[in-house]
């Protein structure tokens, strides 16, 4: 059965887009998941098909109004899945999380816009409020399409070596080890002898001190949040 997706926003000719190429594309042909798209705006109030107003207590900007995507999440996203909202508000999203939403049957993701989206329907529906990071962006399409990359290429069957997935950042609370291909020399450096020497046990040890010395200098927090775990 394909992982589903069902996505609302205010711009459905964005999707797919890039999770239409690569592993995610290939995923999708396959069926491995699927993917519904729904417009807001076919939820609008009156001849202009209204979907925002002015922030209650004054501000800048417009705020997606509850009652419009009441009806569009009553009307268009599964009632199976838990439904996702970006906002920097949000927990960061981790590996670790993304690992979770592999092993789910699917998520119905709420694109919002503008100064976001009225807090009575994010209580409404318990929505699951997700930050990309401490940045911000102009709505959640393309947040929605980060993060959907990064669960369907865990999806059994998307990618042929499952081993790649294991040793990336972050699947072992560590930083990656620098990668080697050839040619042996390049710009008068070479790859590290150790590399081509064949001792696999050797090469483990080396990889995994790399992976700890890279993570100490540039993600401290992860080598602290290693030892919290032991």
């Amino acid at each position: 059965m394909a992982w589903n997706v069902d996505i609302l926003t205010l711009y459905p000719d964005m999707f797919p887009g890039y999770l239409n190429q690569s592993l995610s594309g290939k995923a999708l042909k396959e069926n491995i998941w699927s993917l519904k798209v729904h417009d807001i705006r076919d939820y609008g109030l009156g001849k202009h098909n209204t979907v925002d107003g002015k922030p209650a207590g004054g501000g800048p900007g417009m705020v997606l109004r509850a009652d419009v995507l009441d009806d569009a999440i009553e009307n268009s996203l599964s009632k199976k899945n838990r439904i996702i909202y970006f906002s920097p508000k949000g927990k960061q999203l981790t590996q670790d999380r993304v690992k979770e939403f592999s092993l789910s049957e699917g998520v119905s993701i709420l694109c919002g816009h503008f100064e976001g989206i009225d807090q009575r329907i994010i209580e409404k529906y318990d929505m699951e409020e997700i930050s990309m990071g401490d940045f911000i962006l102009s709505g959640g399409e393309v947040a929605a399409m980060a993060f959907l990359d990064s669960v369907i290429r865990l999806l059994p069957n998307t990618i042929g070596n499952i081993e790649s997935t294991t040793i990336e950042s972050f699947s072992n609370g560590l930083l990656e080890y620098p990668q080697y291909t050839k040619p042996n020399e390049f710009d008068n450096i070479k790859i590290p002898e150790i590399l081509l020497s064949g001792n696999h046990k050797a090469i483990e040890e080396w990889r995994q001190n790399q992976s700890i010395d890279l993570t100490k200098k540039r993600r401290p927090d992860l080598i602290l949040k290693k030892k919290d775990k032991i």
